[in-house]
């Protein structure tokens, strides 16, 4: 390896696993080092990080990616962040030390103080958020409820608070730089979606101190120099970062993440679009010296955990890769439809009551129907999502840009784009979110010129186009719509005896 080439570093800080990735101007993955990381589980409802734990394995796996790759500090050019988004840590500003353990998006300890505040109206116009446990103001909120002292001491700017990519800038530069950005920012529940700051009225409503907050910068910006003397040049969010990683930079460009759940993020263009069909309005990225990039995003909450309980609670297969080949025995559902509603309904339903169904079981049905409903209700999912975002955006969308573990099941590809009835596109790089973070932070230190120079390096591993007649697609939608009211009617409590 030429000893003038030049590489760009992403630090992608997962919910399961911290990962350094040496990517080069092709956007080839070079190298690779990867620690897993524990949860903890200390309370029902509760889940928990070791902030501390995070910042030594980023510490030792940024070497680790360089000795892989065989190279030296001098040859990277740009170090990016992308970070589980509302995941939360308090620390002291002079020790660096966390007071408390980092607190998970997972965890819903905070849902009695979510209740209570209420002002859901409020939220939403300001923020684009609904109230949710999902987001971090309220898990800051909480901790400094624990103990009051804390709150004095952040009103001095003596606690910091953050996401993982400002914890991370904070340890990189050596304490030098408090700073997140816009993406990780919007799902605070603190940052105004129109001014992009620290929104007064919602620190007053939270009771949180604006000194214990870090500086909001774009995306692709600068967040100071590593400790290797190498910039960092980008933070954003993981969602949003598969976003830039697909190159989805033109109003109505989508992607979906399928892993255990599904991530659905719309680019909307300059202005936030505000949704009425059970959409998040977010930042997609920003990029420094330009207008932010809004996005609609949406959530399928039950995707690949579906396979894996047809593993391990059914028994029907013995490896997640087995749906494919035991859903290609049939060639359809044989009527059957599954409602994994196993914690309610998601996007764009919010039926929390709601409970998981199986429709039309007959003694027809065999073991591969059931293997093609499951994958069948990813799709179908992947289809309100969608619908949703094309009403709320105004925008059609054409073409679907996918990636995550799920995608290398080819047939869950076509039936995507089968019930879409748009192009679904799976990207080489399987990384996206880990390319999002190198491409905005190439952008920065002009590893890269601009966004047409990212689309260049757009490839794809594989296309699927529909094939369903679209009499066929409506008459399954509306066979999908009657399963979805069914989930939402077995719920319900049984009328009283007279």
């Amino acid at each position: 390896m030429s000893l003038t080439e030049r590489y760009v570093l992403a630090i992608d800080q997962g919910t399961t696993s911290t990962r350094c990735i040496v990517f080069d101007r092709r956007a080839t993955v070079v190298a690779v080092a990867r620690s897993p990381l524990p949860q903890s589980y200390p309370r029902p409802g509760w889940v928990e990080h070791d902030a501390a734990r995070i910042w030594r394995d980023v510490r030792k796996l940024i070497p680790q990616a360089l000795r892989e790759a065989g190279l030296e500090p001098g040859q990277v050019a740009a170090i990016g962040i992308a970070n589980q988004r509302e995941t939360t840590v308090l620390w002291d500003r002079r020790t660096g030390v966390p007071v408390a353990p980092a607190i998970v998006w997972q965890d819903t300890r905070t849902a009695g103080l979510v209740a209570a505040l209420g002002h859901g109206d409020l939220l939403r116009e300001i923020t684009g958020l609904p109230p949710s446990t999902y987001f971090s103001a309220p898990r800051i909120r909480w901790l400094l409820d624990q103990d009051p002292s804390l709150r004095v001491r952040a009103a001095r700017g003596e606690i910091l608070c953050g996401t993982m990519d400002t914890w991370l800038i904070w340890n990189l530069t050596g304490g030098d730089v408090f700073a997140t950005d816009v993406t990780n920012a919007s799902r605070t529940q603190l940052m105004s979606l129109s001014a992009l700051d620290w929104d007064a009225r919602l620190l007053a409503l939270y009771d949180i101190p604006a000194a214990m907050l870090p500086e909001i910068r774009p995306s692709s910006a600068h967040f100071g120099t590593s400790f290797l003397g190498v910039p960092i040049g980008a933070a954003i969010g993981d969602q949003q970062a598969a976003l830039f990683g697909q190159a989805c930079f033109d109003p109505g460009d989508t992607k979906c993440t399928y892993g255990t759940g599904g991530f659905l993020l719309m680019n909307t263009g300059p202005r936030p679009a505000t949704s009425t069909h059970g959409l998040i309005s977010t930042v997609a990225y920003r990029i420094d010296g330009q207008p932010p990039a809004y996005a609609l995003e949406g959530s399928i909450a039950i995707a690949g955990s579906l396979v894996q309980w047809m593993r391990d609670g059914l028994g029907l297969i013995a490896t997640p890769s087995e749906i494919e080949t035991l859903a290609r025995t049939v060639d359809d559902n044989g009527g059957a439809y599954i409602v994994p509603a196993f914690s309610g309904l998601f996007a764009p339903y919010w039926r929390t009551e709601a409970r998981g169904i199986i429709v039309g079981l007959t003694s027809y049905i065999t073991k591969g129907h059931l293997a093609r409903a499951v994958l069948e209700a990813t799709a179908w999912q992947t289809r309100d999502v969608v619908d949703a975002m094309n009403a709320d955006s105004g925008l059609t969308l054409a073409t679907l840009s996918v990636d995550g573990g799920m995608t290398a099941d080819n047939l869950l590809m076509q039936l995507v784009a089968d019930v879409l009835g748009v192009p679904v596109e799976r990207s080489m790089v399987p990384e996206t979110v880990s390319l999002g973070a190198a491409y905005a932070a190439g952008l920065t230190t002009g590893y890269w010129t601009d966004l047409q120079d990212l689309r260049n390096n757009r490839h794809r591993a594989g296309v699927w186009h529909p094939a369903m007649p679209p009499a066929h697609r409506a008459a399954e939608h509306a066979r999908w719509k009657r399963a979805v009211e069914a989930a939402v009617f077995v719920s319900r409590p049984a009328a009283p005896e007279t």
